[in-house]
């Protein structure tokens, strides 16, 4: 979709930091009529532009989650190594994001573990299985977040 106007950006900019907020408020903050920003709304959502809704968590607070950075080489680059991969990590809870990169490895991944212990067994499971075709597990813990994300840059 790339015909977004001015108002659709305002929409979109204001749903990322407050998806919360009444249909009611949000028109008068973009200038149109309740109806009229609704309609708006629900083609984004319609043109899969808005994608869903959540609420943002503080990890910490979870009752000290673990989160880390890892990187992922694989042996092989075939399709069917790929897919196998993504599908596992799909499917793993732990495994927060999953990013296809290029350059010194294949994968970066966040995960929420609940101690290295647990970070152990499950990245062990991973390089066990050799369906999954892992070849080199690197990982970084966070220490601290700096900036988390909370939505795209609107030009």
């Amino acid at each position: 979709m790339n015909n977004l106007d001015r108002i659709d950006r305002q929409i979109i900019e204001i749903l990322q930091r407050d998806g919360r907020i009444t249909n009611q408020a949000l028109s008068e903050r973009v200038a149109l009529s309740p109806r009229a920003c609704l309609e708006r709304v629900r083609r984004l959502e319609r043109a899969g532009v808005i994608s869903g809704y959540m609420a943002l968590v503080e990890p910490r607070k979870l009752g000290g989650l673990l989160t880390i950075v890892v990187e992922v080489s694989l042996r092989d680059q075939s399709q069917a190594t790929h897919a196998r991969f993504e599908q596992r990590m799909r499917a793993c809870d732990e495994v927060i994001e999953c990013f296809l990169v290029s350059g010194s490895c294949d994968y970066v991944l966040r995960l929420a573990c609940r101690s290295l212990d647990h970070y152990r067994e499950l990245t062990n499971a991973w390089t066990d299985d050799p369906t999954l075709g892992v070849e080199r597990i690197a990982s970084k813990p966070e220490l601290q977040t700096v900036k988390a994300f909370r939505g795209y840059p609107l030009p």
